[in-house]
């Protein structure tokens, strides 16, 4: 018996589906506000039914919130005012499914009993617990979901598909997944496709056999053979070669390839795990990534989120990450000025988690033996974008993008004025002292200054 949670400001609806849930052997629990639906989830459920129209707000944005709770329980939204953007919505906000109000018994029936074995086959993977050395930081929602996904991934043997901006954590995840996985014994190989030079990529990758190439004194074994059974790990697989991108696809469909030089085709039983910030969907419209290809990477897909948005996975990075570099220094763990956390929760971290590591290791550095950090000790750019924020928030101005500084404007009227006065004394700086009352030394350093030859 599942318990499942009705959130629908119509009570007819709530009525109705109630008594659905109860004939079917479940219990229900219903609410008709956002509020009364945060109350009753957090008390745990299985399977929550939500409106997308509440009297206090939007249903989509509930549904974080109540995946986050602490029986993690699936949600499907059910309006009637569905479309195919509501259903879209409805997905990329985390929903298992969207049901119209409209539809029979069978069709909601289905999506909840699917839900629910989609619940079961989650006890089979690994738990939280199992991910704690994996080095993965974080409590938010969306790295919870990750960390979900991740469990999941290492539940199975099929490709990976890991996406994210710049300093996200694709390779700690790729890890992560081989570390919990069966295949946890075997090597991890890592092929950086971004540095694979394109005359040597096939003899990287497959191996190549003695004599095969000028230079090739001596058999050698390829990156795919060094992954047997274990991970090959594809880094900024959105760099891999056109003409390499086919061959690739077949030894993916087969497991099997060619060293350089040889007669005869090898085996290696790997598991393939890829990563990129590029979107490979446009690569494809492009034609720079083949779509065969994509649709084998991404058998299962992990899009990891960027770090601006999640101040509680910035507070736990911090403290991580203080405390360990604080344990390599003499001074011991130290401790930050209330200040210095509100610089770090503003800043956007376009460089994601790397980024924010090697902040802090910097800001250590600059603290030194002061057992106290401050605003002062981060890198002058987060200390600019936090003064410019504040000046925004207390409505003070900046200037216009349109608007030169003093010095621009000056420098400009500057260079016009030389640029008239040479052309008046016809290039003789002579005449040109004479004309201006500057000294000639004075004008050949305003002529050096902007780029003025005399004739």
């Amino acid at each position: 018996m599942a318990k499942v949670l009705i959130i629908d400001d119509d009570p007819l609806v709530r009525e109705t589906l109630g008594d659905l849930m109860e004939r079917a052997g479940h219990q229900s629990l219903a609410a008709a506000t956002m509020s009364e639906g945060r109350e009753l989830a957090a008390q745990g459920v299985d399977v929550a039914f939500v409106d997308v129209r509440l009297p206090d707000g939007n249903g989509l944005d509930l549904i974080p919130e109540i995946k986050a709770a602490p029986s993690s329980p699936e949600v499907i939204i059910i309006t009637g005012f569905g479309d195919a953007d509501g259903a879209e919505l409805a997905i990329r906000h985390g929903a298992w499914d969207y049901v119209d109000k409209g539809s029979s018994w069978r069709v909601i029936s289905l999506a909840l009993n699917r839900a629910l074995q989609y619940r079961e086959g989650k006890r089979s993977v690994p738990s939280e617990a199992h991910l704690e050395g994996t080095g993965i930081v974080g409590s938010s929602p969306q790295m919870k979901a990750c960390l979900e996904q991740l469990a999941r991934a290492a539940a199975s043997d099929t490709a990976v598909l890991i996406t994210g901006e710049t300093g996200t954590g694709k390779e700690i995840f790729s890890r992560a997944i081989h570390q919990v996985s069966r295949r946890a014994r075997g090597p991890f190989v890592v092929v950086d496709c971004a540095a694979l030079p394109p005359t040597l990529i096939e003899s990287a990758l497959f191996g190549h056999e003695r004599g095969a190439f000028t230079g090739a004194e001596s058999a050698r074994e390829g990156l795919v053979a060094m992954a047997h059974g274990g991970v090959l790990f594809l880094d900024e697989v959105g760099e891999l070669p056109q003409q390499m991108q086919k061959s690739f696809l077949r030894v993916l469909d087969s497991r099997a390839y060619r060293p350089l030089g040889s007669q005869s085709e090898q085996k290696s039983d790997f598991r393939l795990i890829a990563a990129t910030n590029r979107d490979l969907d446009e690569e494809v419209r492009l034609g720079r990534f083949r779509g065969d290809l994509l649709f084998r990477l991404r058998a299962f897909h992990l899009a990891l989120p960027p770090l601006r948005g999640r101040a509680e996975d910035i507070r736990d990075l911090t403290f991580h990450y203080l405390a360990r570099f604080s344990g390599r220094s003499k001074g011991g763990i130290k401790g930050f000025s209330p200040e210095f956390w509100k610089v770090l929760c503003e800043y956007d971290w376009p460089g994601n988690v790397r980024e924010l590591i090697n902040t802090l290791e910097r800001a250590l550095a600059a603290a030194g033996d002061q057992p106290t950090l401050y605003p002062w000790h981060l890198p002058d750019k987060i200390r600019i974008h936090a003064a410019l924020r504040s000046l925004k928030k207390s409505g003070g101005q900046t200037r216009p993008a349109s608007l030169p500084t003093w010095r621009e404007a000056k420098d400009s009227l500057e260079k016009t004025y030389m640029h008239d006065l040479m052309a008046a004394a016809r290039g003789n700086v002579k005449n040109a002292a004479r004309l201006s009352g500057l000294s000639q030394p004075r004008i050949y350093e305003l002529m050096r200054k902007h780029g003025l030859k005399n004739s």
